[in-house]
């Protein structure tokens, strides 16, 4: 799931990228969950305000996390 708000951009997670092994899940509980599809996810709550956007895409080793 994408978190958007206003005209802002978007931190998604692409799931064909996503290896599953929990790194951003694990350090950014807040921001990150496990999806259905075993796949990691930005929550739809996730508070963003606070965060350093380069640490919450490059904490993913797969380069699944992006921020546009």
């Amino acid at each position: 799931m994408d978190e958007n708000t206003g005209n802002e951009k978007k931190l998604r997670v692409d799931p064909n990228l996503c290896a599953n092994c929990g790194t951003c899940y694990s350090v950014y509980p807040d921001v990150f969950e496990l999806g259905e599809d075993g796949k990691a996810r930005v929550k739809a709550d996730a508070n963003l305000q606070d965060k350093q956007m380069d640490d919450l895409v490059n904490i993913c080793p797969s380069g699944a996390i992006k921020y546009e």
